[in-house]
């Protein structure tokens, strides 16, 4: 068959691009079923987008890349979009927008959005072989076990990184993008828990509390989860995008809360109270009973100098943590690196040296914080590919 575009990958970047593509556009996934990645986001209900997205949000080797797309697709479009669907949403905390009901809801919008646009979805296809002539790309495909052989003007790689893989994740888009002269940067997990050695925080698995996790090159105030494994929580999986091998992080735990000053105050009016007593009323008792069991956490509060305390605090603030790694695209949101952007369009998507062949979503070198970022990532460059494939010839 011959069709104007071809679209790998039935995700949130493939899926819009197939609502603006103009028509005459297949959109194929390996998959049973369209947008896996976007059913399970959000605990089953789709973190879409964030109120404050903006190209600060995103970590690129060309940090404007994605400025022309984001500017022409804001998150208020998508918004738009949700509400004339009928789709009930809320903020959540940090500009996070969920449905009120289903993830599901977001999938089958896109689906009713591409269809309503004159694409077709295959779903249960795979990519065998892509090849490219001067009628243009001639690709393979196996669906649901038949052979087919389709050749369209435009390509459009959307089939995300290699994050999840249990859900089918693959390095398909970079090995295609390589086929192609395109050079692809170096990938590895993003938005992921760290790992410790010697289950280190074993004992305090399942505790949570507000924390600031830094690095030299960033800082984040939000949740912090100690798991059997290491780290976990929104903190650590944004740090993490941040972090190299063999780098330490720095907690500030409490960041909101003048430590010194309460324990000085308890020392005045409840000095025979156990300093590891009132400490558990800032903390949780369980990483009290581990910080203390060094004995470094002895004595009452009418036992400890200004010095003492301040010493403490400064310890509770600046807590020096090296993780062994992380878990890897198991668990990892996002994939870091990517198609480099250089060879590409910031305003088409479209390979600089490679007409018709375009890279959209997760599969290029962008990549957003946690808190719908990515999933704007996708709007906006599925939307810019797509108007540009409806006004080509």
């Amino acid at each position: 068959m011959r069709i104007k575009t071809l679209i790998l990958g039935a995700g949130a970047a493939g899926m819009m691009c197939a609502a603006h593509a103009g028509g005459d556009c297949l959109v194929v996934d390996h998959a049973r079923n369209p947008g896996e990645k976007i059913r399970i986001s959000g605990g089953g209900r789709c973190n879409f987008t964030n109120m404050y997205a903006a190209p600060e949000n995103y970590i690129s080797q060309n940090p404007h890349f994605c400025k022309s797309a984001m500017a022409r697709y804001t998150q208020w479009d998508f918004i738009d979009l949700v509400t004339r669907h009928g789709i009930a949403w809320h903020e959540k905390t940090l500009g996070q927008l969920f449905c009120d009901d289903s993830a599901r809801q977001i999938v089958a919008m896109l689906v009713q959005e591409l269809r309503d646009a004159g694409a077709d979805l295959w779903l249960q296809t795979s990519v065998v072989d892509v090849r490219h002539s001067t009628d243009g790309y001639t690709v393979r495909l196996e669906r649901e076990g038949t052979p087919v052989t389709v050749t369209a003007q435009n390509l459009v790689l959307a089939t995300g990184g290699k994050s999840i893989p249990k859900m089918g994740a693959t390095g398909l888009a970079y090995d295609i993008a390589q086929q192609f002269g395109l050079p692809v940067l170096d990938t590895r997990p993003g938005l992921v828990p760290f790992t410790f050695g010697a289950e280190r925080f074993k004992p305090l698995a399942g505790v949570a509390l507000p924390a600031r996790l830094s690095n030299a090159r960033a800082s984040f105030d939000e949740a912090l989860l100690f798991t059997h494994r290491g780290l976990s929580g929104p903190a650590v999986l944004q740090i993490s995008s941040y972090w190299q091998e063999g780098e330490e992080i720095t907690a500030h735990l409490l960041p909101d809360v003048d430590l010194f000053s309460a324990l000085r105050d308890q020392r005045q009016q409840s000095g025979r109270k156990d300093l590891t007593t009132e400490l558990a009323r800032h903390l949780p008792a369980r990483l009290v009973e581990d910080l203390a069991a060094d004995g470094s956490l002895k004595g009452r509060l009418a036992d400890q100098s200004d010095a003492a305390l301040q010493a403490l605090c400064d310890r509770l603030h600046n807590w020096q943590l090296k993780p062994t790694g992380t878990e890897g695209y198991r668990t990892a949101e996002v994939t870091l690196g990517g198609i480099d952007t250089d060879a590409l369009s910031s305003r088409t998507m479209e390979a600089k040296a490679q007409p018709g062949l375009y890279a959209i979503g997760e599969a290029v070198d962008v990549t957003g914080w946690l808190g719908g970022y990515n999933f704007q990532w996708a709007w906006a460059s599925g939307h810019a590919a797509g108007q540009a494939i409806a006004s080509s010839a």
